[in-house]
Order: structure tokens, then sequence, then C-alpha cells
């Protein structure tokens, strides 16, 4: 296999599999034009390491990849099918009846920037330059490969958050994320505190109040709607997300904005009590946590189901963050870097969802193809 190629697609989730969809669409080849590497052991992207609980019912929706179903995978009565198991099954097929020949497990540790005599240029200084300059994409197994644009799909999976409170390192229970969660069964017998007010806090504790006590703590008041969310409100979150990514900022949180769907779960939870919400305590002392007006939770666990940040470490050498540290991001579904049009960067921001990752995959894919002069 050659080293060199036109573009390398970095992450083969739903956004890197649409990318590669497309790529080939717009006649370029696998293995020759392009490359999809990946750092898994196998297909699925983030979905094979979600907890087993998390099945097709609990799960927002999957999207269709382009050009094939995900209906058309599953088998009969598979509400209850573990989304671990349903989604990398989905992906392996979809690889297989494509033919994307994804690279795995190949983890991307750095991206540089080389002229073509090898000496280092700085990423956006002379952008009419860029075509014909290359970047050097340093791997854990496949050595260096030299590109000429990147679309990045890496996703947050990678990059569970957790906030600093004082005096967490003294607390002598147990403090996860939900990154490393596995069963509600693990806290039997063991008071839990929940932190996060987005869909997956709300989730886990509906599920481990029903083993045992818990207690949940959110920044913000969450706000709960009846009924599924109308195609406009998804289309306000993402244009939310979308001005601040545009602007430089970081991407902010979509759930702040559509709030938190009520359902038969979540209504039992409440009257359960699990939902009776807290605010954030002030401190971590070694057996609880404690709020600025002195009264005292004990707690055995911290779940902290505080979300996830974009995967983009091996990006720093190209020096695409801003003084607050957001990507100022363009092109017509803003996956485009602005410092440095060679990159794209997909599952970031706006496209921080299935059906939004398959919607860039096909812009990137266009508009980068265009720029490097491939049609």
């Amino acid at each position: 296999m050659p080293t060199d190629f036109s573009i390398l697609v970095i992450g083969a989730g739903q956004a890197g599999l649409s990318t590669g969809y497309h790529l080939q669409r717009l006649g370029l080849r696998p293995e020759q034009d392009f490359l999809i590497v990946d750092h898994a052991p196998g297909p699925g992207g983030a979905w094979q390491f979600r907890w087993p609980s998390l099945t097709l019912t609990t799960v927002n929706r999957v999207h269709d990849l382009p050009g094939m179903s995900f209906a058309e995978t599953l088998p009969p009565d598979s509400d209850a099918v573990p989304a671990a198991t349903a989604v990398p099954r989905y992906y392996e097929l979809y690889e297989k009846r494509f033919d994307l020949r994804v690279h795995r497990p190949v983890s991307v540790t750095v991206v540089c920037d080389r002229n073509a005599d090898g000496t280092p240029c700085a990423a956006g200084t002379d952008l009419a330059a860029g075509r014909g300059t290359t970047l050097n994409v340093e791997t854990d197994t496949a050595g260096t490969i030299r590109v000429r644009g990147l679309i990045n799909g890496t996703g947050t999976w990678e990059r569970p958050f957790i906030p600093h409170y004082p005096g967490a390192e003294t607390f002598t229970g147990r403090q996860l994320h939900t990154h490393d969660y596995r069963t509600a069964d693990e806290f039997a017998g063991k008071h839990v505190v929940v932190v996060g007010g987005g869909v997956s806090a709300v989730q886990l504790l509906d599920e481990i109040s029903q083993v045992t006590t818990t207690t949940w703590v959110t920044r913000r008041e969450p706000v709960f709607r009846d009924g599924p969310f109308a195609e406009a409100d998804g289309r306000a979150a993402v244009a939310i997300v979308e001005d601040r990514v545009r602007r430089g900022l970081p991407p902010g949180s979509v759930v702040s904005v559509t709030g938190l769907r009520l359902d038969d779960r979540v209504r039992a939870a409440q009257a359960r009590g699990a939902l009776t919400r807290r605010p954030m305590f002030a401190s971590i002392e070694p057996n609880g946590v404690r709020w600025a007006d002195g009264s005292f939770q004990p707690a055995d666990v911290i779940l902290w189901a505080t979300g996830f940040r974009s995967s983009l470490d091996h990006l720093a050498p190209m020096r695409l963050r801003g003084p607050g540290g957001g990507i100022t991001m363009t092109g017509r579904l803003a996956t485009r870097v602005a410092v440095d049009p060679r990159i794209h960067l997909i599952g970031y921001g706006p496209s921080a969802s299935t059906i939004g990752a398959n919607r860039a995959g096909r812009a990137a894919a266009q508009e980068l193809t265009e720029y490097l002069g491939l049609r």
C-alpha cells in the first residue's frame, strides 16, 4: 500500500464512513486516492464501547448512513438489542458493501505541516501555497502517511470531561465518568451522586435509582418537555452551535437548547424521586459532597455525566485553535477550518450527531476535493 494519498480520513464512525462513501461517489478510490484509518480494534466507532443496557429503545436515533438502511441489518424484535452490538454490525456491513477498506487499529499521534523539501511551515500563513504542501500524519502502527488534505472524524469518546471541584482528590469512594459506566448493579447498596444535566445523566439515574439511592446535581435547572422533538427544534439547536463555531467559540451543549424529553421511563424515575435535582455542590469531602449553604450528602460513588470534549490533540501542531480555545469554522456546513482549508472537522460542533455527521461528510468531501483540484 502507498504512503502518499490525496486525502486521509481519521475515524470510521458515522462521520468517517459517510465521508468515505461520498469520496467514492466523487470518483476517488480507497487505498489509492484516499485512506480511512481508525484507532478501534473493530468497526462501530464509539458505539462498540457503550454500556450494555443502552438498547435501541433507549438510545437517540441512529440515522441511516448514505446508501444503506440501518433497518435492513436488524433482526426481528430488535428494540432490546444493545446498541453496542447492533450499530457496530451495521457499520461493519456498511464498510464491506461499499468496500471502504478501513485500516485498523491505527492511532494518529500527530499531524505536522511540511513543505515539499521537508522543512516545517506555519499552518495557515500561506494558504495559496497550501495546495503544494504536504501534511505528515504520524501513526502508531502505519508509519508516517503523507497527504494533501485531511478530514478528521475522531469524535469525542476518547476525551471524557470531568470538571475540577475542591477536594476531589480527597474522596475515598469511587469516581467514574459515563465513559467507564457498565451496569447499575455494581452500585447496589451504595449512595450514588450523579452529576450532569444531559440525556446520559437522566438515563443512568433511571437505571441506578432502581437498585440504590441517588442524588442528582446539575449546574442549571433541567428543562423537561413532553412529546418528541420537532424537526424545527433540532434545526434551531444546530443553528446555535453552528453560529458559535463560525465565530471561533467552543461548541455549546445541544441539550441546553432542546431540553430533555419526557417519556415513560423518565416519568417513572420522577415518581421514584430520582429526578429531584439539587444545584451543584461547592466541594467534595472524603465521604461525600457539601453545598455552599453547609448541607452535606454522604456518598460512596460520584458518577460524572459531564460530557466529552473533541479528540483533537493530534492536531495541536497545526495551531488551529484561537485565543479562547475554539476553532473558527467555515464552509457550507461549518466543517472547514478557517485558518487551513486543507483540514475539515466532522463530528465537531453542529455535526456532532448521527444525522449531522452524515451531511457533514458529504459537504467535507465535496469542498475538500474541489479545493485540492481533484474534480
